[in-house]
């Protein structure tokens, strides 16, 4: 399955005048999420089998496991081995977790360790650190798979904690590495992010090769803003803006 099939939403906020496209995982989970805050499944409740589910939805198993996975992120649903998915809340989504560690913890954490991290590799990044964030800035803005470049995405903030060079650092990234890269793949798939990220992963590489250490911090900050507002959006992005009367269909358009 292409999870770069799109669909556009039927409807959209009031301040765009352009639909916004979402990928057929994105309007399986709108479905799903609609149908849990609704009551249509309730707490306690399992959900239909992943079978009945790509049946009724018409869209391949591997989309409705990452609808299904992004569900478990927003706390709404969980995993049982060997008994299936069920709903243990109806909502409102407030805060998702990615892997050990809510996005609000994370968030706090990444504002009091990269912005310091970012004005310190600003004095003290080496040519070599540089070469590395430039290639690795080339190879994120040809890629077109998702996975890959999230594993690049947290490359790209472990090579700026060794810029900095202080191990405690970098200490403090690999500890939270698996929690970014589930983060920054829930972003790409449900907020349209790549572009984007990669125009702010430029604008701090650029000023660390000024050395620019207030360049740098602000140029974090930015970034850090950005992925901020994103995870706002898609957590009040509300379901009700959405028309289920249209199933959500893999190839198709959605209007």
């Amino acid at each position: 399955m292409n999870l770069s099939d799109s669909q556009t939403g039927g409807s959209v906020p009031a301040a765009s005048s352009i639909p916004r496209r979402v990928s057929a995982m994105e309007a399986v989970l709108t479905y799903l999420r609609q149908a849990i805050e609704e009551g249509e499944y309730a707490v306690g409740e399992k959900l239909p089998s992943e079978a009945e589910l790509c049946r009724r939805l018409e869209v391949s198993r591997p989309v409705l496991r990452e609808a299904l996975r992004a569900l478990q992120t927003m706390g709404l649903t969980a995993s049982r081995t060997g008994k299936g998915t069920f709903v243990i809340s109806s909502g409102p989504v407030e805060d998702p977790t990615f892997g050990d560690y809510t996005a609000s913890d994370l968030l706090e954490v990444r504002r009091h360790v990269e912005l310091p991290v970012a004005g310190y590799a600003a004095v003290r990044r080496s040519a070599e650190d540089l070469d590395q964030l430039a290639h690795l800035l080339e190879r994120m803005e040809r890629e077109t798979d998702t996975t890959a470049w999230v594993a690049m995405d947290t490359l790209f903030h472990l090579t700026i904690a060794q810029a900095a060079r202080n191990p405690v650092f970098r200490k403090v990234i690999e500890e939270i590495r698996d929690a970014l890269a589930r983060q920054s793949a829930f972003l790409n798939e449900l907020g349209d992010r790549r572009e984007q990220a990669n125009r702010e992963h430029r604008a701090i590489v650029e000023a660390l090769s000024d050395g620019s250490e207030p360049d740098a911090v602000a140029a974090m900050a930015h970034h850090l803003q950005r992925v901020e507002t994103t995870l706002s959006t898609i957590v009040r992005r509300g379901p009700e803006t959405d028309d289920r009367t249209a199933r959500p269909k893999e190839g198709g358009q959605q209007e």
